[in-house]
């Protein structure tokens, strides 16, 4: 779970933004904490009791038909956007690296065939399984790779003479908490409920992350597994906050120009010469190793979710399953590739600030409707889901464009996940039914 939630945007992104938000991101992590526990007791327990193999067929039960499959339609749109965010940092970093360099004209597409190739022939043959046991390894090698950055890029500075986090404690990019305008988006109640929504929509309501936790044996070792989980994670961004800071301290002493994309600055220091070569090899190894890990498993719930919520494949016979698995699973590699090409000619901002402002739209029908399944018992006139699931996002993103004038100022930071989440929410009021809902359905 680590290594599907530290992919290569984590690696690259989460230092590069240091510069233009400081540790304001740790007040997102701090959030993330009561997500976890909201998932640990709430959602895990109604999936385990269930015995799901895909978490939105509660919404089937709950609410009907088009319930179920709105609320895997806007999963499978997330996890694309999100692994295609995640695939895309990674193939830019590649080209940038290993084939500019050597003057060999690979086009950008050609990169990212690669890449998804490669995860698709290892995920196709091994499944589930294959996916826990990879990412264990591709998350270890990560975090060394990690390590040695930060004791190399350390060593290399001769401001040094102080231990590392003291040094990095004493830098202009440590400040962490921020109280100061109610309008900025790096206010703390803002970030902190932003990472408390986005963790339980892109955990908790998520095929790819909570498959992990429903292959553990029982419900308590499940609940284990989030609660460590919660915390080594908490550390581990931490690091790379640091990592982060110590970048830029490296930058302004070097005379190193910071790059227009902060995503660059970690790969340029990496890479060009700046630190001794076994940065570089470290380098390249945890950031494939990183892309990986969270990549793997994104197209395996993919592929999941859409033969059991779309095909039905859990309630057939099984006869020509495997083919139907294939041809699926190659779709939805092909699927990522059009949309990573795509996402390169639009993209100029850092990339973990694209994915948190995507997930806002993509996820908030989830957490409406869940919120409304869970916490109501009220029926609702299925056949509407589809139309409130897709005119709320529509609606946060004309308030979202038009907060300044509307609203005296305020800008939407990721808290707008909660308001299209609220949005959902009151659309199922709206079109509810007077009847209870199904005592067996709800949590």
């Amino acid at each position: 779970m680590v290594g599907a939630s530290l992919s290569g945007v984590t690696f690259i992104s989460v230092p590069g933004w240091v510069g233009a938000s400081q540790f304001s991101y740790m007040q997102m992590v701090l959030g993330y904490l009561l997500g976890y526990f909201v998932i640990a007791n709430i959602l895990m327990p109604l999936y385990y009791r269930l015995n799901l193999t895909s978490i939105y067929s509660y919404l089937e039960d709950r609410f009907g038909f088009w319930s179920h499959k709105s609320g895997s339609a806007f999963f499978l749109i997330s996890r694309i956007i999100g692994a295609s965010f995640r695939l895309y940092l990674v193939a830019m970093i590649f080209q940038y690296a290993v084939f500019d360099p050597l003057d060999m004209d690979v086009p950008f597409a050609l990169t990212v065939a690669i890449t998804i190739g490669l995860i698709w022939l290892y995920t196709f043959r091994g499944g589930i399984k294959t996916i826990i046991w990879t990412d264990t390894l591709q998350t270890s090698f990560m975090l060394i790779a990690v390590g040695i950055s930060l004791y190399f890029i350390h060593d290399e500075l001769t401001s040094a003479s102080s231990g590392m986090f003291e040094l990095v404690a004493n830098s202009d990019y440590s400040q962490i908490f921020f109280f100061d305008d109610w309008r900025d988006g790096k206010f703390f109640l803002k970030q902190f409920l932003s990472g408390a929504f986005i963790t339980i929509v892109m955990t908790g309501l998520d095929q790819d992350m909570m498959q992990k936790n429903l292959s553990c044996k029982n419900i308590g070792e499940a609940k284990k597994n989030m609660y460590w989980f919660s915390v080594v994670l908490v550390f581990v961004n931490l690091v790379f906050l640091a990592l982060g800071a110590l970048l830029y301290l490296f930058a302004m002493e070097k005379g190193i120009a910071i790059p227009e994309k902060a995503d660059y600055l970690f790969p340029m220091i990496a890479l060009e010469g700046y630190l001794p070569e076994v940065v570089g090899v470290f380098f390249v190894l945890g950031l494939i190793a990183a892309a990986y890990s969270s990549a793997d498993s994104a197209l395996t719930s993919l592929t999941t979710a859409f033969c059991v919520d779309f095909l039905g494949l859990d309630k057939k016979d099984g006869a020509n399953d495997k083919r139907t698995r294939t041809l699926v699973h190659l779709g939805f590699s092909l699927i990522l590739l059009l949309v990573i090409i795509w996402f390169k000619s639009i993209n100029n901002d850092s990339v973990i600030s694209e994915l948190f402002v995507a997930a806002g739209y993509t996820y908030g029908p989830l957490l409406g409707l869940y919120s409304f399944g869970l916490f109501t018992k009220f029926q609702v006139k299925d056949k509407w889901v589809p139309v409130i699931c897709i005119a709320a996002p529509v609606v946060s993103y004309l308030l979202k464009d038009n907060a300044d004038w509307l609203l005296n100022g305020y800008k939407f930071g990721y808290e707008l996940l909660i308001l299209n989440g609220m949005l959902v929410f009151i659309g199922l009021l709206l079109i509810q039914r007077k009847n209870a809902a199904k005592e067996s359905a709800t949590a």
